[in-house]
């Protein structure tokens, strides 16, 4: 059969593996256990062989969604979770030791910069820089350096790392390259692309799209041979060294951290897939448009959109992101407007927490993700108490460039 594009491939992948009753959705699997007839089937399943126990590690529809992310990203298998953090957590801590050193982008989502101050405490030693520029992750690497990690695009600040070129370094060093691609989605941009061993997807976000679950995956490219890492677990150190580090994750991750992927949440995720390509692409042209009718407005100061030509990474963006930038944009209101007076006169904007969704999302950074933070690391972040995030959805353009321009009146 000729390979068929990206939406073609994912709305019929259910069917053409042969789901039961001629169904074009792999039904849910809401069983926690699963028996078998022959005992030595159920020894060999436990031992590795293709299966499953226990729900805990996984169920046929949380395994139809990970062949979907699979295939989104062109990797050689993915494993789910029950939120994008979960992923991330497991990721870090499956695969990293006390005093073993990552070095991050330090332009980060504010829970994930949450989640580094653990792994801290623990006896990992990080060190955030800017990945805008590759050279700032080779100065930071030391001989006990096991781990890159950044962003595609960055939140809220929409900074995009220097990846291709961390990538080509990961490679040539042999260090890990984790890349959150939550932002651009599989559709924008293949973690592999840029040489990353592992990319994590917050499927709550642009692949489930309708604000309706919560999930999370690691994606292995198959990039990175296993057999190098230090860290693998000798129990683990089976079979083809490609799937080590995504089973590793799976094991500790899933069976011994429980941070599973319900079955009704993998449905709904699943289905909300479908139609990712049609929402990135009116997501993507309604951001650029309102970004770029926020620019020339007297009470913005400015607006954070790789689109714009005057964003410091934006031909970067272009070429890495296939002339698309995104639906995520930071906007800084003018200092003497009331940032929740204006919040409060907006009527068609949703006031909420979420990004990737069909709806126009808004949250004040400084006062909500990122107030544990503190002035000083908002600062460094370029977060002022007038920073806007802004995450677009699928609205008609002219309802969204008129909400803002009433509320700004």
């Amino acid at each position: 059969m000729a390979k068929n594009g990206f939406t073609t491939t994912i709305v019929h992948s259910d069917r053409r593996a042969s789901v039961e009753h001629g169904a074009i959705h792999k039904p849910m699997h809401p069983s926690s256990e699963y028996a078998f007839a022959d005992s030595r089937e159920l020894a060999a399943v436990f031992q590795g062989k293709a299966g499953f126990t226990y729900a805990r590690q996984g169920t046929p529809t949380t395994a139809a969604l990970e062949d979907k992310i699979t295939v989104m990203e062109g990797g050689t298998g993915t494993v789910s979770f029950a939120t994008g953090m979960a992923a991330l957590a497991a990721t870090f801590l499956t695969l990293l030791k006390a005093g073993d050193h990552l070095v991050s982008s330090q332009h980060i989502f504010g829970n994930t910069n949450s989640l580094l101050g653990t792994l801290s405490d623990l006896g990992v030693q990080v060190t955030l820089v800017d990945a805008t520029d590759a050279r700032n992750i080779e100065a930071a690497t030391r001989p006990e350096t096991k781990m890159v990690f950044t962003e595609t695009l960055a939140n809220p600040g929409t900074q995009v790392a220097d990846l291709v070129a961390i990538g080509d370094y990961c490679q040539r060093n042999k260090l890990v390259y984790v890349v959150d691609n939550t932002l651009t989605s599989p559709l924008l941009c293949q973690g592999r692309t840029v040489g990353a061993s592992l990319v994590v997807n917050s499927l709550s976000k642009h692949i489930g799209g309708h604000g309706n679950a919560l999930g999370g995956a690691v994606t292995n490219t198959g990039l990175y041979d296993w057999s190098e890492y230090a860290n693998i677990a000798e129990p683990y150190r089976k079979g083809n060294p490609v799937s080590w580090g995504l089973t590793q994750i799976k094991k500790k991750g899933l069976r011994d951290m429980g941070g599973t992927l319900s079955a009704e949440a993998a449905h709904r995720l699943a289905v909300g897939a479908e139609t990712l390509a049609m929402r990135m692409d009116k997501i993507c042209s309604n951001a650029l448009e309102l970004a770029q009718a926020l620019s020339r407005h007297p009470k913005v100061c400015k607006v954070h959109y790789p689109g714009l030509p005057a964003h410091g990474q934006h031909e970067r963006a272009k070429t890495l992101f296939g002339g698309r930038f995104g639906g995520l944009m930071g906007i800084e209101l003018v200092p003497h407007i009331d940032v929740f007076d204006f919040l409060n006169r907006l009527r068609v904007l949703a006031l909420a927490t979420h990004l990737g969704d069909n709806r126009t999302l808004v949250l004040p950074m400084a006062h909500t993700i990122y107030y544990e933070m503190g002035p000083e690391r908002r600062a460094q972040m370029g977060i002022s108490d007038n920073f806007l995030r802004v995450s677009i959805g699928i609205e008609d353009i002219g309802d969204l460039i008129g909400d803002f321009e009433q509320a700004l009146a």
